[in-house]
This record gives C-alpha cells, structure tokens and sequence, in this order.
C-alpha cells in the first residue's frame, strides 16, 4: 500500500486547500462542492496518467488496489477490506436516495416570483361588489378548490401541500398577497402555472389553470374571500 500513500495524501492537501484555504485569500470566495469535487477529479486524472505511463508505475499503483479488492495477501487488512465493500454501497445508496427524495424546500435556482403579468391584467379592477355575502361566497369557492393546497387557514398548509414543490403559497405571510393587486391574483389564478413567463422558470407553479373550470365572476369572489380570510388587503397604487 506504500505506493498509494502519496496519490492519498496529495488529494487529501488539494482538498484542505480548496476548501480552507483559497476562501481565506484575499478577493476569494468558499468555492462550490461541485468545483471542489471537479479538481479533485481532474487531480485523480493526472495521479492515474502518471502511474500509468510505464509498466513498472502501473503495476506498483494498481497492485494494491487490485489485492485490496480480491483480498489477496493484504493480511490485517482484511477487516477494512470488508468495512469498505460494505459501507461503500450503503453511502452511495444514501446519496442517491439524497438527492432523488421529495423535498418541501424549494430549489436552488434563481426565479422571479412574481412576474410582471401581462398587459391585459395590468390595472384590472374587482367589478364585484364587496359585500358579506360575495365575500362569503368567495370564502365557499375556496374551500372547495383551493383549500386543499391553500389550507383552510389560508396559511399554505392544505392536506395536498405536502405534494408541491415550491409549496402552495401562504396568504396569511404579509409577503404574499399582501404585497399584490387583485388583478395580479385575478391573472395567476386564471392562467395558473402553465401561464408564467419564462422568468418564472425553473421553478414553476403548480397552480391549475382554473379559467377551464371557473368563470371569472367565481375568481374575483374567491380573492375577496382570500382576503378577508388571511386577514390582509390587496396592494392599492396611491
């Protein structure tokens, strides 16, 4: 095994370099996981090619490799011999499961949450009238179709939430709808996730599109009741 010592130590001091090291420089920044990963690949590469460049090299660097697999002659290293072949599968089998498994947390890539709608939305006005009875009854619709995302406490966390990545947007968070004109939500309930622009991308909606089921005097009711719901008041422009 002594002639891999040196391949070891040398990816061992790459990697305490990058990860360590090169943030702490002047003008630098932690570097990524994926560009640590990289250089340690690229460096693995050039240990290979090197070990590989006469017959000699080649049989001091895979010798061992090839004993330690086989267990041929590696005496008391039989055990980690055993520890590896074990634990390998099991931390690949872990990050596989890792980073295909559902997750509530929305991902990584950058998105414009709320994207400009289009013209024709722009300015609209609610043209129902906010009474208690149209509030109530816009309460009613939602219940039936947006509660079991939207959650009966207008707080996101309907029985289907779970269900969504990114999650069903909370309305009672004064970030959300708070933040928005009627017409705004008039435009994302109709069209739903199918109608965002391209810089509402990656990350997109699970909204349905719900002007196939609903007709718009339902819409315009079911913000009223969303609203009044979550407790806040749609964005006015002064």
């Amino acid at each position: 095994m002594g002639s891999l010592t040196k391949p070891i130590i040398l990816l061992v001091v790459i990697y305490l370099l990058l990860k360590f090291v090169v943030p702490i420089i002047p003008g630098s920044a932690p570097l990524p996981s994926s560009l640590i990963f990289l250089y340690l690949m690229l460096t693995l590469a050039g240990i290979v090619i090197y070990f590989t460049m006469s017959g000699e090299s080649k049989d001091a660097f895979w010798g061992p490799i090839q004993r330690f697999l086989t267990g041929e002659n590696i005496g008391a290293l039989q055990t980690a011999r055993y520890a590896v072949l074990i634990v390998f599968p099991l931390l690949v089998g872990w990050q596989t499961y890792g980073s295909t498994a559902v997750s509530d947390a929305p991902p990584a890539e950058n998105r414009t949450i709320h994207p400009a709608p289009p013209g024709e939305y722009t300015g609209l006005s609610n043209p129902v009238s906010k009474t208690p009875e149209n509030i109530m009854q816009g309460k009613g619709f939602y219940a039936a179709f947006c509660s079991p995302c939207h959650g009966g406490s207008f707080d996101g966390k309907g029985p289907a939430a779970r269900g969504f990545n990114p999650p069903p947007a909370n309305f009672s968070d004064p970030t959300t709808i708070a933040m928005l004109q009627e017409s705004y939500l008039f435009w994302r309930i109709k069209k739903g996730g199918v109608g965002l622009p391209i810089e509402g991308m990656p990350w997109k909606s699970a909204m349905p599109r719900w002007e196939v089921e609903l007709p718009d005097e339902w819409i315009w009711k079911i913000i009223m009741g969303e609203y009044d719901g979550a407790h806040q008041s749609p964005r006015t422009w002064e």
